[in-house]
């Protein structure tokens, strides 16, 4: 190998628009010494063929704050860098052709107007008065948002380019980055083909559909898998609106935008083409792939059926170019887990233009200040699981991956293509007992438990839940017998050695200097005060813990420690997949397991744990319970945990559904990283002012310190809602005629039956919990108002007498 002295402080590998982007905003940033490099011409992978969409709406509050600012920054470049990008707002249109798609819209347009869009809801006789062009049949309502706009992707690509060098970046074109360079958990740098190698402190991938072989050399496993993606491009077409709005025509998978008095038709199909980024001709700059007319004739049946004028235009040019998509159809953004100082920007199912500016400015603050700007955990890379990345894997992926964009998010789909990669070990038995499977984070998990088929096999609804019986049914039997929850799939961490202790304490807002056989709640901390980790610690020796997180979480929680151990005597091990974990509730807990042990149940307090036998298997009992009844946690070596499990239903404990468990969590009042908890929610806001040790010094203590003597400007307050609306997350919450804040979370209650929302929202500094009770709030869900009042305790069990007695 050829070794260069070629030194960076930041290499970016990419000259396409997440690169270009990355590489303007650091620019912008001031940072210095930051090289891109690109294997062949600047936009020649996918960007120079992208439709050029621009639509600032999304359906989540923080991928619309990312959106939103191309709308901000398109228009200002041409005048900085004296590149024209052709930035030119047109509006947009969003059709619905099905009722559900409608309750769909107006969730989004709520979510829009609160952050300044203007979208709006409007009938089919606005819709043909304003777009004349569309025959509107078949067609419900659709949603119109002016700030929907079109680009072009090229030079959008060259202002990018033009800002960066002038703010110092160096681009580099025809170099082809092999490899990166590692030193222990550490990226050192990369390794060029021709042998050299180019250091730095830091690396961006943003090659697209290349970046997965580029990745897998630090050994980080990145789920992207590219497609065929097509369009057609129409001759002249007289007559048109101009400027032609953006229509998406969502139950048909297809989009069509204007194009200098032409039409741009595309969409994004069931049973996409994978295509091989490293076949033959994956190093081919500007390529485009063969007419695909099987594949693309229903898109142009859906758009000749919209739009009858095409029935007389031609098709000047026919574009399949490759396009990457990942399994969740969620881009991969962020830090890896694995290796330090290594980050990604890739996979953006074809929305990279759109999102390169916000991708790019969010991308580059996170390098500079070392955090991420906002919560970006939905675009996180630290929620991949690696074994979604298998080729077989994403190749299944594709039958619905790419059809995601468009079709019905209906609240509670399951994905059906590439199941099964995460099984616990007791699968069989769950499976026995009737479950229902669903994906949480990756693993098999059963939604709810089924005693026929009819129960299996229930519709999705925008409105009540046709499986809400069944986990009311389920969480009955806590009241007087004993139920059984898989809780396998959480997180499990030992962490061991001399500052064991020391680690925990500096970043636990919990006192974790306990006696043995304590476990604490505690939030994980970050220096803004902000909650970075929801977690169970249980003291198992002096100098030994057991960490208990989500199972979404678990990369991102291993980094998270990993990262604060640094110069620390301290063994961190994943125990994930070595133990079953089964959680035993109700008020029969007790008697059923004392009846299968000759351990002592009836002297175990509350947040405790030891060691016991079951069954005449070894494992850890710990009292602590996510539904608020008399309960313990099993944990068991996975060899081992199906006599367990079989003794425990033999004795009559039946099965509940991960969906009732999430009805009885909400009602108990306890809160779920990801959604009611985040960076960006301090424990004082999230009402978990009783998990801080004011005593010790840890992570985040002076900004808490500063929150505390401030007073709050926030709080988060679990709501009854009025009129058994569907709660998901993200609805406005009004008052007084403005929004006030957000819902994190919702569901029914499994056992008081009532709808129940969590929500962020805006009070006067030092309002007292019972001041925001006596205020009166609505709550908009699918463009109807539902009245709500804040709770000032939990409905179920308000004292905690069922769980701790």
């Amino acid at each position: 190998m050829r070794i260069t002295t070629d030194m960076h402080r930041t290499i970016i590998i990419g000259g396409g628009a997440i690169g270009l982007s990355l590489a303007y905003h650091l620019g912008q940033r001031g940072e210095q010494e930051v090289l891109l490099l690109e294997r062949n011409q600047l936009t020649s992978g996918t960007s120079w063929h992208a439709a050029g969409i621009v639509g600032p709406l999304r359906a989540t509050p923080n991928m619309t704050r990312l959106a939103m600012y191309a709308g901000e920054l398109f228009p200002q470049l041409g005048a900085q860098t004296g590149q024209d990008t052709g930035y030119r707002r047109t509006g947009g249109y969003w059709l619905a052709r099905d009722p559900a798609r409608m309750d769909e819209l107006h969730r989004i347009a709520a979510l829009g107007r609160h952050f300044g869009l203007t979208p709006q809801m409007i009938n089919i006789g606005k819709l043909a008065q304003q777009m004349p062009d569309l025959a509107t049949d078949g067609l419900i309502g659709a949603m119109s948002v002016a700030e929907d706009a079109s680009v072009n992707p090229v030079d959008l690509c060259m202002a990018y380019a033009r800002g960066a060098k002038a703010a110092g970046v160096e681009i580099r074109e025809n170099v082809d980055v092999a490899g990166l360079q590692t030193a222990g958990t550490q990226i050192t740098g990369v390794r060029l083909a021709d042998g050299s190698v180019i250091e730095a402190d830091r690396v961006a991938i943003c090659a697209g559909a290349w970046s997965k072989r580029l990745a897998q050399t630090a050994g980080v496993a990145l789920p992207l898998q590219a497609v065929e993606h097509m369009y057609v491009v129409t001759e002249a077409m007289p007559g048109l609106a101009q400027p032609f709005p953006v229509v998406r025509d969502l139950d048909r998978g297809i989009y069509i935008k204007g194009d200098a008095g032409k039409l741009v038709i595309g969409g994004f199909e069931p049973d996409a083409k994978c295509w091989d980024a490293f076949g033959p001709e994956g190093d081919r700059p500007f390529l485009e792939l063969a007419e695909d007319w099987d594949q693309f004739t229903p898109f142009m049946e859906a758009a000749l059926a919209l739009i009858p004028q095409l029935e007389t235009a031609g098709i000047a040019h026919f574009m399949n170019g490759p396009e990457s998509f990942t399994a969740d159809t969620r881009p991969l953004i962020g830090q890896t887990p694995q290796v330090d100082g290594l980050y990604v920007a890739a996979g953006m199912n074809s929305v990279g233009i759109m999102s390169s500016a916000g991708v790019g400015r969010a991308l580059a603050d996170w390098m500079i200040d070392g955090e991420a700007p906002m919560d970006l955990w939905e675009v996180d890379i630290a929620r991949v699981d690696p074994a979604t990345a298998s080729d077989a894997h994403m190749n299944d992926r594709m039958a619905e991956a790419v059809a995601d964009q468009f079709t019905l998010h209906w609240p509670y789909k399951q994905p059906k293509a590439g199941r099964g990669l995460r099984k616990s070990a007791l699968h069989a038995q769950w499976a026995g007992a009737g479950a229902v499977f669903g994906l949480t984070a990756g693993w098999e998990r059963g939604l709810w438990y089924a005693r026929d088929k009819v129960e299996r096999d229930l519709p999705y609804s925008v409105g009540a839940q046709h499986w809400q019986p069944i986990a009311e049914r389920e969480a009955a039997i806590m009241q007087h017998g004993t139920v059984l929850l898989d809780l396998s799939p959480f997180g499990k961490f030992d962490i061991t050695g001399p500052d064991a202790a020391a680690l925990l304490n500096h970043i636990a807002a919990a006192q974790m200097d306990v006696a043995v056989g304590r476990a604490v709640y505690t939030p994980l901390m970050n220096a803004k005060g902000g909650i970075e980790g929801d977690v169970t610690v249980t003291r198992t020796g002096a100098r030994a813990f057991r960490l208990t997180s989500g199972a979404a979480t678990r990369a991102r929680d291993a980094a998270y420690l990993r990262r604060h151990a640094v110069g620390m005597d301290v063994q961190i091990t994943d125990r994930t997949e070595d133990e079953v974990v089964i959680g035993v509730m109700g008020a029969g807990s007790r008697d059923m397991l004392t009846a299968l042990s000759p351990d002592d149940f009836a002297d175990f307090p509350f947040s405790t744990s030891r060691e016991v036998t079951i069954a005449g298997q070894h494992c850890r009992a710990t009292r602590v319970s996510f539904v608020g009844e008399l309960g313990w946690e099993l944990s068991i070596p996975a060899a081992h945990g199906a006599p367990v499990w079989e003794a425990l239903h033999s004795s009559g404990a039946q099965p509940m559904g991960h969906y009732a468990l999430d009805a009885c969590r909400i009602e108990k009042g306890f809160k779920h990283w990801g959604h009611d908890l985040g960076p960006e929610v301090t424990p004082l806001e999230a009402g978990l002012g009783f998990a801080i040790d004011w005593t010790k010094d840890f992570l985040g203590k002076p900004a808490l310190e500063a929150q505390r003597k401030a007073g709050t400007s926030r709080r988060m307050v679990l709501m009854q809602v009025e009129g058994a609306p569907l709660i998901l997350h993200d609805e406005p919450v009004w008052d007084a005629g403005r929004v006030i804040g957000l819902t994190t979370s919702g569901a029914k209650g499994a056992r008081t039956g009532l709808t129940l929302a969590f929500a962020m929202i805006d009070i006067a500094p030092g309002e007292k919990l019972a001041a925001t009770a006596n205020r009166q709030f609505q709550i908009e869900v699918a463009g109807q108002m539902y009245s709500a009042v804040a709770l000032t305790a939990p409905p179920f069990d308000p004292k905690g007498e069922r769980m701790r007695g």
